[in-house]
């Protein structure tokens, strides 16, 4: 079997792992040929096509970024794209199916192309924003989470020094798992997250609690969070190529409200694109390793349209539709938890 591997949508921490697994998985147990779509679904659609042989991802899981390239394509737009122009170029290129490493717009992506055209398909969960169902962890989170714990703590010291509000924004789009679990290991003393509107009014009651006790406020604040009477999330930076805003600036929109509010001066950190980069975490890349494995298998079960999946301990499989058919919120109880500890 020739597979065709691609790393699309946002980069993250283990994409080079699930490509390191996935080859030797392949090359070891079933002789496998691979090549790999450079940039994502542009390398499918404009047919850029490099060979991955067992040489090429040596010691690659320690290794952040991805090997391949990513961007946030459509496959289904351009002179190449469309179910039966790929499926044409795979023929042609003797490529049996693709595994498509990715998160939800990804992952869409390869459904329609599997439910439109037939495409032999399997998709590999990534996303820092652990925000795809039908898994319970995806690679490149955990090490997110780090990232964005070792700014709080940074963050903490300066803060004490000036006796500052300090907001850090963390991505996550729309869900809240990097701010929830970042802010309840930085020890943050509000948290904010898309599935829990709060009032300024509560938010300042959370900063001037932390103000009296003699403590400097430290405010984490998913990217997707919004305010009462905010209809959708803060974006100024237009639409990906999937037509989705770019989200991102809510911190910047808070820090001066809590100041003009309480009195307390406040400062705005975006973390950013800093979440995405470095090495990935000793959890990320066993978790990274063992999907691109499981996909391998996948495909030998010619398990086309499914996703390989992490289940308490255990690596599944499921439809790809389970996966990108919902969001994986952030459930009031975990929340609850959470909130215990504001103020």
């Amino acid at each position: 079997m020739k597979i065709g591997l691609l790393t699309s949508g946002g980069d993250c921490p283990g994409l080079n792992a699930v490509i390191r697994g996935a080859v030797l998985k392949g090359v070891i147990s079933h002789d496998t040929e691979f090549v790999g779509f450079r940039n994502g679904w542009r390398g499918v659609v404009e047919r850029d096509i490099i060979p991955i042989t067992r040489h090429d991802v040596r010691g690659l899981a320690k290794t952040g970024g991805t090997i391949l390239g990513s961007s946030r394509t459509n496959p289904f737009e351009g002179e190449g794209g469309g179910p039966e122009n790929i499926q044409r170029m795979l023929d042609e290129e003797g490529i049996d199916a693709i595994i498509a490493i990715g998160g939800e717009g990804t992952l869409t992506a390869a459904r329609r192309l599997h439910d439109e055209g037939g495409i032999k398909v399997l998709g590999v969960p990534k996303t820092i924003d652990n925000d795809l169902a039908a898994t319970d962890y995806s690679f490149g989170f955990d090490t997110a989470v780090q990232i964005a714990t070792e700014a709080i703590d940074r963050l903490r010291t300066t803060a004490d020094s000036h006796g500052r509000c300090m907001v850090l924004e963390v991505m996550g789009r729309h869900v809240g798992w990097i701010a929830l679990h970042s802010g309840m290991a930085g020890g943050a003393h509000a948290i904010l997250i898309p599935e829990q509107p709060q009032s300024i009014e509560q938010i300042c009651e959370w900063v001037e609690s932390v103000r009296d006790r003699g403590r400097a406020p430290l405010v984490v604040v998913a990217e997707g969070f919004t305010l009462p009477g905010m209809t959708e999330a803060h974006s100024h930076k237009g639409l990906d190529a999937f037509n989705r805003p770019r989200l991102g600036g809510i911190a910047d929109v808070l820090a001066p409200l809590i100041e003009e509010r309480t009195g307390i001066e406040s400062r705005s950190t975006v973390l950013g694109h800093i979440q995405r980069g470095g090495e990935p975490t000793a959890y990320d890349r066993v978790l990274a390793t063992r999907l691109g494995m499981a996909a391998i298998e996948a495909a030998y079960a010619h398990a086309w349209g499914s996703m390989v999946t992490l289940r308490g301990t255990d690596i599944k499989t499921v439809s790809i539709a389970e996966a990108t058919g919902s969001l994986n919120r952030v459930p009031q109880d975990r929340y609850d938890e959470a909130k215990i500890l504001f103020g």
